[in-house]
């Protein structure tokens, strides 16, 4: 089996024709050169070149043998693209904790573009509500996650533990059942909070928006039922049991489509916000999820 080294000598000479040539391509000495010719040359058992008055030229052998010799070197140096190429590729896990639909939090589109970036990455999703992702991103159970909050607010009192990057501003309306509209007019947040509401566990960004308009205000809202999916919470609107909160594209569309009443004039602003472990910031999972989300979210 012959070295390196010696193939490389056997190409170069071949293609420049000349040992000098070659030994300058090489970075080597002539002596040098040649001796590794004589000793390819001595170990195949085959005279490869012959010499012309302008230099060497191939035999019929070192024609034969030129493009196999192309072929190796040429995954050798394939060889150790891909070797140098694993030093930077990204690898292991990323665990990240979805919200609501995947359309609105641009799921697909993000998982899209990581997948370009990084093949080597696998990902693992975890749905839940608001509150319980900002709690398990907390604990370490998940890597990043997707967040709603009062815009500015962030994760509240878990700010020192987690870093926060808002990504787009929204609204969350009050929806009643068809033929509702007589009871929600003119209506303030006291009024609509005596009303038959489906609430959601503390978890939710529906419970802590709800809470932030009414508690100071010293009322609680009437809940007649409870329930932790949002299409669920638009099932029992439309099927008359009470009111409840949707984002604006939602409240929009069943008005016009289901003729669901939406409250004029009352409205919570919130913002939908991406969060990972502060202590995290650094590793290189959590830097390529920002990176990618922010090439997300960039596009309107």
């Amino acid at each position: 089996m012959q070295d390196l080294n010696s193939l490389r000598a056997f190409v170069t000479v071949a293609r420049e024709g000349s040992v000098s040539r070659a030994a300058e391509r090489l970075h080597l000495t002539q002596p040098a050169v040649s001796l590794k010719l004589k000793q390819f040359q001595a170990g195949l058992g085959l005279t490869l070149f012959q010499r012309r008055p302008k230099g060497l030229s191939l035999t019929e052998d070192g024609q034969a043998l030129l493009p196999a010799a192309e072929k190796a070197l040429a995954a050798v140096a394939a060889f150790d693209q891909s070797a140098r190429a694993l030093h930077s590729t990204l690898r292991g896990r990323l665990k990240i904790g979805t919200i609501v639909d995947p359309e609105f939090i641009r799921l697909g589109a993000f998982l899209h573009r990581l997948v370009e970036r990084a093949p080597q990455l696998e990902t693992e999703l975890s749905h839940g509500m608001s509150g319980s992702v900002l709690e398990r991103v907390r604990r370490g159970e998940l890597d990043v996650g997707f967040y709603l909050a009062p815009p500015g607010s962030g994760p509240g009192e878990a700010t020192a533990e987690i870093a926060h990057r808002e990504l787009t501003h929204f609204h969350y309306h009050v929806i009643a059942p068809t033929g509702w509209g007589g009871r929600l007019a003119g209506a303030d947040w006291t009024e609509l909070a005596r009303l038959p509401w489906i609430v959601t566990p503390p978890d939710s960004v529906h419970h802590r928006l709800l809470h932030e308009v009414l508690d100071p205000l010293g009322v609680t809202p009437h809940g007649v039922a409870q329930v932790d999916q949002e299409a669920c919470m638009l099932d029992l609107v439309r099927a008359g049991v009470g009111l409840s909160l949707a984002r604006d594209a939602l409240a929009m569309a069943e008005r016009q489509e289901r003729g669901l009443v939406v409250a004029e004039g009352l409205r919570l602003p919130c913002a939908l916000c991406f969060v990972w472990r502060r202590s995290r910031a650094a590793e290189p999972v959590i830097g390529e999820a920002l990176a990618v989300l922010e090439r997300v979210w960039e596009s309107p």
